[in-house]
């Protein structure tokens, strides 16, 4: 099971607290755990990535083990802290300006 900490934001729309465990095949992947917290959790798709292209959305990021993954393409394989659930994949809701 992988640990993934969501924005406050988005623990409201699916009614949650603000770590989910969600279960992902082998090979573990950057888009394999978002495939699994969308199918987990329904009412997120379209919140974290586009509904056509896949895409992150923008202001939304991705880390893992303090490192930034959001640039990363889907097929970039997990941290082996995460997928042994000692450290959790987390998804922040970034904020602009200045």
């Amino acid at each position: 099971m992988i640990r993934v900490v969501l924005p406050y934001h988005l623990q409201n729309l699916a009614r949650v607290g603000d770590e989910v465990q969600v279960k992902v095949g082998h090979p573990a992947t950057l888009g394999a755990v978002l495939d699994a917290i969308e199918a987990a959790y329904p009412v997120l798709r379209g919140t974290i990535r586009d509904h056509g292209t896949l895409k992150r959305r923008p202001f939304v990021r991705f880390y893992a083990c303090q490192e930034d993954l959001s640039l990363n393409p889907p097929e970039t394989p997990l941290p082996a802290s995460v997928i042994n659930g000692s450290e959790p994949f987390l998804v922040i809701g970034a904020i602009a300006g200045g």
